[in-house]
């Protein structure tokens, strides 16, 4: 089931089509569904913002357009009675519900306005991702999941304060590249899975991520901890080597190597 996704673990960020990719990872969960349909769809949403404004230079007109078609026309929001919702996260789900979590607007929003050469990004805003359109000198803040409004800049930083204890940006809230507003994408998905007393599920979702993201320590050291729950020891075995060669963190690797020291010890037959 993997093998679908295997190329996106191999590809260059940029090269990697964020609303694509997404379809990808969520056909997973579909066996049989007809990807075409979906693809067609967004070329569908693609053009109808052509049509609203495709030369929009400013980002707050391409902000607008977005709003417009996004919100408006397609009807995409914000699933705020059952925010939980396993399908919020799944891309498939998504556009046949328009209903999602902010990561799965954004990435949407992101996706159609680079189809039009706009310059947009998410944002790895802590509990409620939002979305950069513009360069420096012309950009702004939206959320898509409040139907692609503009954030100002003080309700940017009362978000962060109220999440973080700082009004600021920091390292850890740059825009998120492609590959990690992937793995933002199925980690909701394993969080949720994991809060609904589904550790097995939860595991599927950590594997793909360490397919996509093959570079990414947290995604090995979590499905290692759940194969030592399923009581799979060989694989978290492999999970943790594999983080110890990808890692070069000091008190990770560390880390690592302690609980690989710890783990028991295969008997010889």
């Amino acid at each position: 089931m993997t093998n679908s996704i295997l190329h996106l673990g191999l590809m260059e960020d940029t090269e990697i089509e964020l609303d694509l990719a997404a379809l990808e990872l969520a056909a997973l969960d579909h066996p049989g569904v007809d990807l075409d349909e979906y693809i067609d769809e967004l070329t569908d949403i693609e053009i109808a913002l052509r049509a609203a404004d495709g030369d929009a230079v400013s980002s707050a007109a391409q902000a607008q357009a977005l709003s417009s078609v996004m919100g408006e026309e397609f009807g995409f929001s914000g699933d705020r009675v059952h925010y939980d919702d396993p399908q919020n996260a799944d891309l498939i789900a998504v556009v046949d519900r328009r209903l999602g979590l902010p990561i799965s607007l954004s990435i949407l929003y992101v996706a159609m306005a680079r189809r039009l050469g706009w310059s947009a990004m998410p944002l790895n805003t802590p509990g409620h991702v939002l979305v950069r359109l513009g360069d420096a000198s012309d950009a702004l803040i939206i959320d898509p999941f409040n139907d692609g409004r503009i954030v100002a800049p003080e309700q940017v930083e009362a978000l962060l304060e109220q999440m973080t204890g700082q009004a600021r940006f920091s390292d850890g809230m740059l825009p998120l590249s492609n590959r990690s507003a992937l793995v933002r994408l199925l980690l909701n998905q394993a969080t949720r899975a994991e809060q609904a007393g589904d550790p097995a599920r939860a595991l599927v979702l950590y594997d793909r991520m360490t397919i996509v993201a093959p570079t990414h320590a947290h995604g090995w050291w979590e499905r290692a901890r759940l194969q030592l729950v399923a009581g799979d020891v060989a694989g978290a075995r492999s999970s943790l080597s594999a983080m110890l060669e990808i890692t070069r963190d000091d008190d990770l690797r560390l880390q690592v190597s302690a609980a690989l020291d710890a783990l028991p010890r295969p008997t010889l037959s």
